[in-house]
């Protein structure tokens, strides 16, 4: 009898523990709006909700490859499934055209979408949820002035029991802090304003950052380098691994421009960010420097080798082609090398076809080969404005698996005067089969 008695009351102990749980994870519906009541007229907002949206990446995200832009189904692989990204034009049907401002405010803010359904965090909403009234208004306004697209996203690709969003209420619980942002008062108006950028729209901590098991980002450690797409996000501040210490006017000059020629050129995911930030007001991207740059600039790192293309030193080229040769090396990594890299590493030609010092690589010099392998494999394609930022021919045809790991432990031990990656031929097989 004492044991059944104990029994019921466990039952009952759980049943009432799993009615808060479920009364917790209930989010109410809200109700839909006449899509023409929402038609934006104020065109002042409008823009500057345009100028928040490319600060804020929406486009990347919400645009499949050949699809019309913010008609979502990007496919966005995660380590526990693919997330496939959402309508967000004005499409009463498929996308948000039935959606009030709170609709969208408390999806911004609180991951929760207008029929009360919890949304995954690959939509960066623990950032967004520091968004002011204002920004998230305006914000609405572009998106509603968009032209609608019929347009439905493919169902999400993710196992049991993750496929059931009431299962995203724990992880907000354990994870998501709803604050706004608060300026420091012991700051100027420029290091407030780039770090609400960086640490809300921006949503810079959500690649540059590592995650937990959950996927979550480990506050403790931020911008202590994370991983966007198989591409490394660099440690930003202190901490990062980049050969010659950033300052403000090398962080203002990458981000509007996306290329610096101490630190190369943005690509992977990044590239997209610079593209977008090329777009907006420069007082803005000022800002995001400014504050990245108050995060210390990190120590220069001098065991590196840094070839200049100048004086008596200089290596020899060809009439008209510049380009530079080197000895014939008995290091098969050397020898590719000097037959593939040196013409415009350190053949001191111009931009586009002039490349950044080797030596001052953060791809060399950064505790992954992640990203050193993408750039050899893909190449670096021209810019899409004709800007002459550095292009790069791929060489994921011509060089096989041995021959690209043999040329990143020449690359990484003699030009980056560090030791050998461990697992390189790994991570070559794994970048060539996510090409």
């Amino acid at each position: 009898m004492k044991l059944r008695s104990v029994l019921l009351a466990l039952l009952a102990v759980g049943a009432i523990g799993g009615m808060g749980a479920l009364l917790y994870a209930w989010e109410s519906p809200i109700a839909p709006i006449d899509p023409r009541s929402a038609r934006a007229t104020d065109t002042v907002m409008v823009r500057r909700g345009a100028s928040l949206a490319l600060l804020g990446d929406c486009a990347t995200c919400h645009t499949a490859t050949g699809g019309a832009p913010y008609a979502g189904g990007l496919a966005m692989p995660t380590p526990f499934g693919t997330i496939y990204s959402t309508n967000i034009t004005p499409d009463p049907e498929t996308g948000i055209g039935r959606w009030s401002e709170q609709a969208f405010v408390r999806a911004l803010r609180s991951g929760v979408d207008r029929e009360g359904r919890h949304l995954y965090p690959a939509f960066p909403y623990d950032h967004f949820t520091r968004v002011t009234n204002d920004d998230a208004n305006a914000l609405y306004a572009f998106l509603m002035s968009l032209d609608p697209v019929r347009s439905s996203a493919p169902p999400n690709g993710l196992p049991f029991p993750l496929n059931i969003r009431l299962t995203l209420a724990g992880w907000k619980l354990l994870f998501l802090r709803q604050e706004r942002f608060v300026a420091d008062p012991s700051k100027d108006a420029k290091w407030n304003r780039g770090k609400y950028l960086v640490d809300g729209l921006g949503h810079c901590g959500a690649c540059h950052s590592p995650r937990n098991l959950m996927g979550a980002e480990e506050i403790s450690a931020s911008f202590q380098g994370g991983v966007a797409e198989g591409w490394r996000a660099y440690a930003l501040g202190r901490s990062s691994p980049s050969p010659v210490p950033w300052d403000e006017a090398a962080l203002t000059d990458y981000l509007a421009r996306g290329s610096h020629p101490q630190h190369g050129t943005a690509q992977g995911p990044m590239a997209n960010v610079t593209d977008n930030l090329s777009l907006v007001d420069p007082a803005d991207v000022s800002a995001m420097a400014y504050y990245l740059a108050s995060l210390g600039k990190g120590e220069a790192r001098t065991s590196a080798k840094i070839p200049v293309p100048k004086g008596p030193g200089r290596l020899p080229q060809v009439a008209g082609a510049q380009a530079a040769t080197l000895p014939l090396q008995s290091d098969p990594g050397g020898a590719i090398y000097g037959v593939a890299c040196a013409s415009c590493h350190e053949g001191g030609r111009p931009l586009p076809l002039g490349g950044v010092s080797l030596g001052l690589s953060t791809a060399l010099a950064d505790e992954t080969p992640a990203n050193l392998i993408n750039l050899v494999l893909r190449g670096i394609p021209a810019s899409s404005d004709g800007s002459a930022r550095p292009i790069m021919s791929g060489f994921g045809d011509v060089l096989g698996d041995r021959q690209i790991s043999d040329l990143a432990n020449y690359l990484r031990t003699q030009l980056a005067g560090k030791t050998r990656w461990d697992g390189v031929a790994k991570a070559v097989a794994d970048a060539r089969a996510n090409r």
